[in-house]
Protein backbone atom coordinates (compact mmCIF):
# COMPACT_ATOMS: atom_id res chain seq x y z
CA UNK A 1 0.00 0.00 0.00
CA UNK A 2 1.20 3.42 -1.05
CA UNK A 3 0.61 7.22 -0.56
CA UNK A 4 0.82 9.41 -3.64
CA UNK A 5 0.79 13.38 -3.11
CA UNK A 6 0.27 15.85 -5.32
CA UNK A 7 2.93 18.25 -7.45
CA UNK A 8 1.91 21.10 -9.15
CA UNK A 9 2.57 18.78 -11.96
CA UNK A 10 0.43 15.89 -10.87
CA UNK A 11 -2.34 17.38 -9.48
CA UNK A 12 -4.37 17.18 -12.69
CA UNK A 13 -3.83 13.69 -13.08
CA UNK A 14 -4.34 12.65 -9.30
CA UNK A 15 -7.91 14.31 -9.62
CA UNK A 16 -8.85 12.24 -12.28
CA UNK A 17 -7.90 9.19 -9.94
CA UNK A 18 -9.99 10.50 -6.96
CA UNK A 19 -13.09 10.95 -9.12
CA UNK A 20 -13.32 7.52 -8.91
CA UNK A 21 -14.27 7.75 -5.02
CA UNK A 22 -16.82 10.69 -5.58
CA UNK A 23 -20.35 11.08 -7.14
CA UNK A 24 -19.99 14.70 -8.73
CA UNK A 25 -24.31 14.14 -8.90
CA UNK A 26 -24.83 13.70 -4.89
CA UNK A 27 -24.97 16.18 -2.61
CA UNK A 28 -23.69 14.05 0.03
CA UNK A 29 -20.03 14.99 -2.34
CA UNK A 30 -20.88 18.22 -3.28
CA UNK A 31 -18.13 19.73 -0.54
CA UNK A 32 -15.76 16.86 -0.98
CA UNK A 33 -16.00 16.82 -4.99
CA UNK A 34 -16.02 20.82 -4.97
CA UNK A 35 -12.33 20.85 -2.87
CA UNK A 36 -11.12 17.40 -4.12
CA UNK A 37 -11.43 18.42 -8.21
CA UNK A 38 -12.22 21.83 -8.59
CA UNK A 39 -10.71 24.27 -5.66
CA UNK A 40 -7.94 26.29 -6.54
CA UNK A 41 -5.04 24.05 -7.64
CA UNK A 42 -2.17 26.49 -5.94
CA UNK A 43 -4.11 26.03 -2.66
CA UNK A 44 -4.63 22.35 -3.26
CA UNK A 45 -2.91 19.58 -1.84
CA UNK A 46 -4.26 16.22 -2.75
CA UNK A 47 -2.78 12.81 -1.38
CA UNK A 48 -4.24 9.56 -2.51
CA UNK A 49 -3.99 6.12 -0.99
CA UNK A 50 -3.76 2.72 -3.38
CA UNK A 51 -4.25 -0.81 -2.39
CA UNK A 52 -2.00 -3.65 -2.42
CA UNK A 53 -3.54 -3.91 -6.15
CA UNK A 54 -2.55 -0.24 -6.69
CA UNK A 55 -6.06 1.07 -6.88
CA UNK A 56 -6.96 3.92 -5.29
CA UNK A 57 -9.14 3.08 -2.42
CA UNK A 58 -8.81 6.48 -0.38
CA UNK A 59 -7.96 10.07 -0.78
CA UNK A 60 -7.43 13.16 1.77
CA UNK A 61 -7.51 16.63 0.44
CA UNK A 62 -5.99 19.57 2.08
CA UNK A 63 -6.89 23.06 1.02
CA UNK A 64 -6.25 26.58 2.02
CA UNK A 65 -9.53 28.55 2.04
CA UNK A 66 -10.93 32.05 2.62
CA UNK A 67 -13.07 30.31 5.48
CA UNK A 68 -10.19 30.15 8.16
CA UNK A 69 -6.82 31.42 7.31
CA UNK A 70 -4.83 29.56 9.58
CA UNK A 71 -6.96 26.20 9.76
CA UNK A 72 -6.98 24.27 6.20
CA UNK A 73 -9.76 22.67 5.72
CA UNK A 74 -9.58 19.25 4.86
CA UNK A 75 -11.84 16.74 3.51
CA UNK A 76 -11.46 12.59 2.72
CA UNK A 77 -13.54 9.27 1.36
CA UNK A 78 -12.17 6.23 0.89
CA UNK A 79 -13.84 2.63 0.27
CA UNK A 80 -13.20 -1.46 0.20
CA UNK A 81 -12.19 -3.38 3.25
CA UNK A 82 -8.99 -2.15 4.31
CA UNK A 83 -8.65 0.66 6.42
CA UNK A 84 -6.38 3.69 4.60
CA UNK A 85 -7.54 6.34 6.96
CA UNK A 86 -4.54 6.13 9.38
CA UNK A 87 -2.09 6.00 6.33
CA UNK A 88 -4.16 9.51 4.72
CA UNK A 89 -4.06 11.37 8.21
CA UNK A 90 -0.04 10.13 8.69
CA UNK A 91 0.44 11.67 5.28
CA UNK A 92 -1.78 14.87 5.28
CA UNK A 93 -1.82 16.48 8.84
CA UNK A 94 0.96 17.61 11.00
CA UNK A 95 0.70 16.96 14.19
CA UNK A 96 -0.45 19.74 17.00
CA UNK A 97 -1.57 21.64 13.39
CA UNK A 98 -5.35 22.39 13.50
CA UNK A 99 -7.51 21.80 10.85
CA UNK A 100 -11.17 22.22 9.66
CA UNK A 101 -12.43 18.51 9.48
CA UNK A 102 -15.09 18.49 7.27
CA UNK A 103 -16.30 14.66 6.39
CA UNK A 104 -19.55 12.17 6.42
CA UNK A 105 -20.22 10.69 9.87
CA UNK A 106 -18.74 7.09 8.74
CA UNK A 107 -15.55 9.01 7.63
CA UNK A 108 -15.13 11.04 11.06
CA UNK A 109 -16.57 7.52 13.02
CA UNK A 110 -12.96 6.15 11.03
CA UNK A 111 -11.08 8.86 11.61
CA UNK A 112 -11.89 10.35 15.32
CA UNK A 113 -9.58 7.87 17.24
CA UNK A 114 -6.46 9.62 15.24
CA UNK A 115 -7.56 12.91 16.09
CA UNK A 116 -8.18 15.72 18.91
CA UNK A 117 -11.37 17.07 17.89
CA UNK A 118 -13.06 20.17 19.49
CA UNK A 119 -16.35 22.04 18.31
CA UNK A 120 -17.65 19.15 16.29
CA UNK A 121 -21.31 19.96 14.73
CA UNK A 122 -23.34 17.41 12.82
CA UNK A 123 -24.67 19.26 9.78
CA UNK A 124 -27.78 18.99 7.65
CA UNK A 125 -27.22 19.36 3.78
CA UNK A 126 -30.21 20.63 2.34
CA UNK A 127 -30.89 20.86 -1.48
CA UNK A 128 -33.24 23.34 -3.33
CA UNK A 129 -36.24 21.89 -4.62
CA UNK A 130 -37.04 23.43 -7.79
CA UNK A 131 -41.37 22.42 -7.31
CA UNK A 132 -40.65 24.52 -3.78
CA UNK A 133 -39.23 27.70 -5.16
CA UNK A 134 -40.37 30.55 -6.09
CA UNK A 135 -38.29 33.15 -6.89
CA UNK A 136 -39.60 36.48 -5.59
CA UNK A 137 -38.09 40.51 -5.54
CA UNK A 138 -37.69 42.03 -2.58
CA UNK A 139 -36.80 45.67 -3.27
CA UNK A 140 -34.60 45.83 -0.11
CA UNK A 141 -32.39 43.34 -1.58
CA UNK A 142 -29.37 44.63 -3.14
CA UNK A 143 -27.41 42.18 -5.08
CA UNK A 144 -24.37 42.43 -7.21
CA UNK A 145 -21.17 39.33 -8.09
CA UNK A 146 -18.31 39.01 -5.81
CA UNK A 147 -14.86 39.20 -7.81
CA UNK A 148 -14.66 35.34 -8.30
CA UNK A 149 -18.08 35.72 -10.21
CA UNK A 150 -20.06 34.81 -7.48
CA UNK A 151 -23.84 36.30 -6.38
CA UNK A 152 -24.40 38.10 -3.17
CA UNK A 153 -27.39 39.80 -2.40
CA UNK A 154 -28.07 41.99 1.02
CA UNK A 155 -30.16 43.96 3.04
CA UNK A 156 -28.78 47.57 4.09
CA UNK A 157 -29.29 49.46 7.22
CA UNK A 158 -27.31 52.73 6.42
CA UNK A 159 -24.33 51.49 5.07
CA UNK A 160 -23.98 48.27 7.51
CA UNK A 161 -25.37 45.31 6.21
CA UNK A 162 -27.49 43.49 8.76
CA UNK A 163 -28.80 40.32 6.12
CA UNK A 164 -26.07 38.91 3.79
CA UNK A 165 -26.20 35.54 2.02
CA UNK A 166 -23.93 34.49 -0.69
CA UNK A 167 -22.19 31.53 -1.67
CA UNK A 168 -19.36 29.29 0.16
CA UNK A 169 -18.01 27.39 -2.81
CA UNK A 170 -19.35 26.21 -6.48
CA UNK A 171 -18.91 23.56 -8.38
CA UNK A 172 -20.00 22.58 -12.11
CA UNK A 173 -22.84 20.78 -10.15
CA UNK A 174 -23.90 22.21 -7.00
CA UNK A 175 -23.23 25.73 -4.95
CA UNK A 176 -23.44 26.15 -1.15
CA UNK A 177 -25.13 29.01 -0.24
CA UNK A 178 -24.57 30.81 3.55
CA UNK A 179 -26.30 33.39 5.20
CA UNK A 180 -25.89 35.99 8.14
CA UNK A 181 -28.96 37.67 9.16
CA UNK A 182 -27.86 40.22 12.47
CA UNK A 183 -29.99 38.89 15.61
CA UNK A 184 -32.28 42.32 16.04
CA UNK A 185 -33.64 41.87 12.41
CA UNK A 186 -34.55 38.29 12.59
CA UNK A 187 -38.29 37.37 11.97
CA UNK A 188 -38.43 39.80 9.33
CA UNK A 189 -38.03 37.53 6.09
CA UNK A 190 -34.67 39.45 5.54
CA UNK A 191 -32.57 36.32 5.65
CA UNK A 192 -35.25 34.29 3.36
CA UNK A 193 -35.18 37.44 0.71
CA UNK A 194 -31.21 37.57 0.43
CA UNK A 195 -31.29 33.80 0.12
CA UNK A 196 -33.89 33.35 -2.17
CA UNK A 197 -31.61 36.53 -4.67
CA UNK A 198 -28.83 34.10 -4.53
CA UNK A 199 -30.89 30.40 -5.16
CA UNK A 200 -32.32 32.34 -7.97
CA UNK A 201 -28.80 33.75 -9.74
CA UNK A 202 -27.57 30.12 -9.16
CA UNK A 203 -30.07 28.15 -10.55
CA UNK A 204 -29.98 30.81 -13.37
CA UNK A 205 -26.37 29.79 -14.15
CA UNK A 206 -27.99 26.01 -14.39
CA UNK A 207 -26.62 24.87 -10.39
CA UNK A 208 -28.46 23.44 -7.66
CA UNK A 209 -28.09 25.19 -4.43
CA UNK A 210 -27.25 23.58 -1.17
CA UNK A 211 -27.59 24.90 2.22
CA UNK A 212 -25.89 23.37 5.51
CA UNK A 213 -27.39 23.41 8.60
CA UNK A 214 -26.31 22.50 12.07
CA UNK A 215 -28.23 20.23 13.84
CA UNK A 216 -30.38 22.12 16.48
CA UNK A 217 -30.12 25.63 14.69
CA UNK A 218 -33.71 25.75 14.16
CA UNK A 219 -33.99 29.59 12.86
CA UNK A 220 -31.54 28.24 9.97
CA UNK A 221 -33.57 25.39 9.28
CA UNK A 222 -36.83 26.95 8.88
CA UNK A 223 -35.33 29.86 7.07
CA UNK A 224 -34.05 27.08 4.24
CA UNK A 225 -37.45 25.94 4.45
CA UNK A 226 -39.39 28.30 3.72
CA UNK A 227 -37.51 29.50 0.64
CA UNK A 228 -37.75 25.83 -0.54
CA UNK A 229 -34.98 23.50 0.63
CA UNK A 230 -35.94 19.84 1.57
CA UNK A 231 -33.21 17.76 3.84
CA UNK A 232 -31.70 15.21 1.82
CA UNK A 233 -31.12 12.77 4.46
CA UNK A 234 -27.52 13.38 4.56
CA UNK A 235 -25.30 14.59 7.34
CA UNK A 236 -21.98 15.97 7.63
CA UNK A 237 -19.47 16.44 10.47
CA UNK A 238 -17.52 19.52 10.57
CA UNK A 239 -14.97 20.20 13.54
CA UNK A 240 -11.57 21.49 14.30
CA UNK A 241 -9.34 18.38 14.41
CA UNK A 242 -5.57 17.82 15.40
CA UNK A 243 -3.84 14.98 14.52
CA UNK A 244 -2.59 13.05 17.56
CA UNK A 245 0.95 10.50 17.65
CA UNK A 246 -0.29 7.06 17.05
Amino acid sequence: MTITTSTPATLSTLRDQARTLLNEFDAADGLASYYALYHDPARTTLHLHHDTSGMVDGFIAHCQTGVDLFRPLVTMRFRGVNNPVPDLLRAALLPGRPYLFVVPDHVFEAAAEYLSIEDPSQNMIMRLEPSRFHPDMNVMVVSRLTADGMPKAEILRGDQAVAVAGVNWRSPIFAEIYVFVEPDVRGRGWGRAVVNRVAAELVKSGLTPLYTVAEGNDYSHDLALDTGFIDTGTREVMAQAVRVQV
